[in-house]
């Protein structure tokens, strides 16, 4: 089977797209399949070209057997809605033109949101004359009023009809939730949606990692980790990490770490300073290859969004890389995502954006840390039962293949 995937994102940015793109990528092209991708010059979370890449018309490059094309890219950080959404725009003028000149394929995913990415898939499934298979990882528009990038208006009203129509075109829907499929189906999506969930590479993130060199490098070594690792966002509310530490900041056991980057990022940092947390740790983006590293210098992974319904429909993916490397986690979170780890016994549930409970949480866990460890212990081993990435990409791949054949 000839496979044409199109994403915004992919390594080596570190974001949840783009590891769950080239995970379900590399485990098709490793069964033999012809694997393409057409994606852009990597820039994400900060707008700036990775060491090693050049903004040309088009490039390519194999990537773990996967054929990689690379297409000019307007550099946009992840905060301001002018200079994101000309990226994305670029992004669907240049797939547009580009796919004409790639191999022939059977079948073509994009994925959303970006959503002008993911509405690339129409176009270009109809110049290749193939099928569409739509991904969708976030409700867009909700998801942007929701954080308050985007007010409602003609623009959102608009995205929504584009929202719609994307779901009658596509010949299939791929969510990444149960809680999404009710939405889709009532806008145009009825009987397309198959849901393949986000999981985890468990070859990578094994329990067995040390992360003692990373703990001294970062200070935070001898503590009791309370960390958040992730894209730093308006989503996020990651203010109450530091009100839950300005709660702590006596208590000398225990350290926060926040690891990424993201639109709050500096003003988490300024606030860190001003309140004058020598509890808190913030240590930027960093590389895919220390991911296991940094969970296994954390004793318990902070999962946190605000208080908005839109966010009961999400899973965040770092639930799933928590549990694989057996750490226990504090959920801040409703719906779909509490079911889960209440589900895996793997956290604590607490009410999002509430610094009194996460502070109760850590403290708790730092006290008694064979609960700790009993939480995540029972946490690797329902991921290694549900949600193992390669048996995901198998339903995936099925699933493809019965979308080629129809067509």
């Amino acid at each position: 089977m000839r496979i044409l995937f199109l994403t915004h994102y992919f390594p080596p940015e570190v974001n949840a797209p783009a590891s769950r793109t080239f995970e379900h990528c590399r485990e098709w092209a490793a069964k033999g399949h012809e694997v393409h991708v057409l994606t852009c010059v990597p820039n994400h979370p900060a707008g700036r070209i990775y060491p090693g890449f050049r903004n040309r018309w088009l490039q390519h490059e194999e990537v773990a057997g996967i054929h990689v094309h690379r297409v000019l890219t307007l550099p946009a950080a992840n905060a301001g809605l002018v200079g994101r959404s000309a990226n994305y725009f670029l992004y669907l003028l240049m797939a547009t033109l580009v796919a004409p000149t790639l191999p022939k394929v059977d079948v073509v995913i994009s994925t959303s949101p970006q959503f002008l990415c993911g509405l690339a898939g129409y176009l270009v499934s109809g110049l290749k004359r193939v099928p569409w298979v739509l991904e969708i990882r976030d409700l867009w528009p909700e998801s942007i009023v929701t954080v308050g990038a985007m007010r409602e208006s003609w623009i959102t009203r608009v995205l929504g009809r584009l929202e719609a129509f994307a779901y009658r075109q596509a010949d299939t829907i791929v969510s990444v939730t149960d809680s999404f499929v009710p939405h889709i189906e009532a806008r145009g999506g009825a009987g397309k949606v198959t849901v393949i969930t986000n999981g985890v590479d468990l070859a990578f993130y094994a329990p067995q990692q040390d992360g003692g060199a990373l703990a001294t490098e970062f200070g935070v070594e001898g503590k009791f980790v309370a960390a958040y690792v992730g894209t730093h966002g308006m989503a996020h509310g990651l203010d109450t990490v530091l009100r839950a530490a300005e709660r702590l900041r006596d208590d000398s056991r225990i350290a926060f770490l926040l690891a990424g980057d993201g639109a709050e990022r500096e003003h988490l940092i300024q606030q860190r300073d001003h309140l004058r947390l020598g509890n808190v740790f913030i240590v930027g983006q960093q590389p895919k290859d220390r991911m296991p590293g940094i969970w296994a210098l954390t004793d318990v992974s902070l999962v946190l969004l605000r208080k908005r319904p839109t966010f009961e429909s999400v899973i965040p993916s770092k639930i799933f890389e928590a549990m694989a490397m057996a750490r226990p986690i504090i959920l801040g979170v409703r719906g779909e995502s509490q079911r889960i780890v209440e589900a895996a016994g793997a956290g604590v549930c607490i009410e999002p954006e509430n610094d009194a409970e996460l502070a109760a949480a850590v403290a708790e866990l730092a006290t008694v840390q064979s609960r700790a460890r009993s939480l995540g212990e029972s946490g690797q081993r329902y991921v290694t039962e549900h949600y193992d990435r390669r048996r995901l990409a198998a339903r995936f791949e099925q699933l493809l293949a019965r979308v080629a054949d129809r067509a």
